[in-house]
């Protein structure tokens, strides 16, 4: 998605959402489905667990965004953690009812919703820190599946952005007109 000049948070907020989105599915388009479930080591969340977090974290902070808890009593955090989706198909299925709630929740606002309040485990946040809060979340965990799937695919990975020796090839691309400056 390309940057577009904003000065409404939703709206910036929405951009941010979606690059970060797009940025973990590019990853995941890259792995096999055996990948998908590889661990480093035992301590380490495979991308598919990564996404199952994600996906019950955004049901719970999303649904019902502005008038109930963001920690709904049916989450069951812990299960998150284990037994990930057993197909891509299952897998993309809750990354996608995810987003789609987190989406759902934030277009209908606008910037005047900002100084709403809402709740997060029982603790009160603007509707602002409460977005805040989801970004650096999501942010967090894209960029872990990111690093997974560069690690997984070594020398076959295929860069998300400038690759590596490629920023002089891109600026004479932006200088040119020829590519979008990031």
């Amino acid at each position: 998605m390309a940057h577009q000049f904003t000065t409404s948070y939703i709206r910036d907020s929405l951009a941010v959402m979606w690059q970060y989105k797009s940025m973990a599915e590019r990853a995941m388009e890259q792995l096999t489905a055996e990948q998908l479930v590889a661990t480093l080591d035992p301590e380490m969340n495979s991308v598919a667990i990564i996404v199952k977090h994600m996906a019950g974290n955004m049901r719970s902070r999303w649904t019902n965004f502005l008038t109930t808890d963001g920690e709904k009593p049916d989450r069951n955090r812990d299960g998150e953690f284990v037994g990930p989706a057993s197909t891509r198909e299952a897998l993309l299925r809750e990354w996608e009812e995810g987003w789609a709630r987190v989406f759902a929740a934030l277009e209908p606002l606008s910037d005047a919703d900002l100084e709403r309040q809402v709740t997060i485990r029982g603790e009160l946040h603007s509707v602002m820190q409460a977005i805040n809060r989801q970004i650096a979340h999501y942010a967090c965990h894209c960029g872990q599946i990111v690093f997974l799937a560069k690690h997984l695919r070594h020398e076959n990975w295929t860069s998300l952005s400038i690759p590596r020796k490629g920023s002089a090839e891109y600026n004479r691309r932006v200088a040119a007109g020829e590519a979008s400056q990031r």
